[in-house]
């Protein structure tokens, strides 16, 4: 005769199986990855609460600086721009800046695509200074395009909000 254990479905759970399972539970029942228990935060809720309230209104004025010259000039170095930083910009925004290398390219005025070096300076200030800094950003530009001969300096502002 049949017993209900004969009826039953037999499971069988192999060990990666029953492991995957287990951290799975875990996983959602602390709440992430890494439980902010264990570091005595509780770091989501702090996070939904501070979102709307950090940070004034600012501006972030990216420039962005090429490198390659025009008839047979060498590129403009590391060291060189980085002359240029702590002589031209860095007095005109000493609270802090950001400088970051990247590879850049753009169509010059001949209809050429030119691939360079390039360097992206950020400056965030508040954005009721902005008519103050305005001509010290168009200086910056003006200068470094008539160092090294070049077209131009990219520019781009963002509204942000910041909080130091």
């Amino acid at each position: 005769m049949p017993t209900d254990r004969d009826n039953m479905l037999q499971i069988r759970v192999s060990t990666p199986a029953a492991a995957a399972f287990v951290a799975v539970v875990l996983l959602f029942a602390t709440g992430g990855p890494v439980s902010e228990v264990a570091y005595g935060t509780n770091a989501t809720a702090s996070a939904q609460t501070q979102t709307a309230a950090h940070g004034s209104p600012y501006l972030a004025t990216h420039l962005y600086f090429g490198t390659g010259r025009h008839n047979g000039e060498p590129p403009i170095t590391d060291d060189q721009f980085m002359k240029f930083v702590a002589d031209v910009i860095t007095p005109r925004f000493p609270s802090g800046l950001t400088v970051q290398q990247g590879r850049g390219q753009w169509r010059d005025k001949t209809g050429s695509i030119n691939r360079e070096i390039s360097y992206e300076l950020t400056v965030l200030y508040p954005a009721r200074e902005a008519h103050t800094h305005d001509p010290d950003i168009e200086y910056i530009r003006r200068l470094y395009c008539a160092m090294y001969g070049l077209e131009s300096v990219g520019r781009a502002d963002v509204k942000a909000q910041a909080d130091f």
